[in-house]
């Protein structure tokens, strides 16, 4: 059987993607694919998603220079979520998030409102042009 036939898509032919970090186990972010991207992710070896709000493929990096090298595919055993161990890669390679943080989970909830607990490495602006 195809590997790709056995994800269970959603109604828009997504499947959720957590991005985590393989030296550290640190969750990096949450994204969506499509079929072709799972399928170029695996082809390429790098992180490739479907932007919901472009409407199109977005190849991780692809503005930023943020690339995710990745090693490892799983999925899960409902077989609607993959998990993704990757590496980050780039101009500064410890940021996966588009604020220039580590991870995009930066916030923490704490005495009832979400708190940015993680720095900023990099000024977005500067990241974005």
């Amino acid at each position: 059987m195809d590997w790709l036939g056995q994800v269970k898509w959603d109604a828009q032919g997504l499947v959720p993607v957590i991005a985590q970090e393989k030296s550290t186990g640190d969750v990096l972010m949450f994204a969506w694919m499509n079929q072709e991207a799972l399928q170029k992710t695996a082809e390429l070896g790098r992180a490739v998603y479907f932007s919901r709000s472009r409407g199109k493929l977005w190849f991780k990096g692809e503005e930023s220079g943020h690339v995710q090298e990745v090693h490892d595919i799983r999925i899960d055993c409902d077989q609607d979520v993959i998990l993704l161990s990757v590496t980050q890669r780039g101009h500064e390679p410890g940021i996966a998030c588009h604020t220039g943080r580590h991870s995009c989970f930066f916030s923490v909830l704490k005495d009832g409102q979400w708190q940015a607990t993680d720095p900023v490495l990099k000024d977005p602006a500067s990241i974005y042009k």
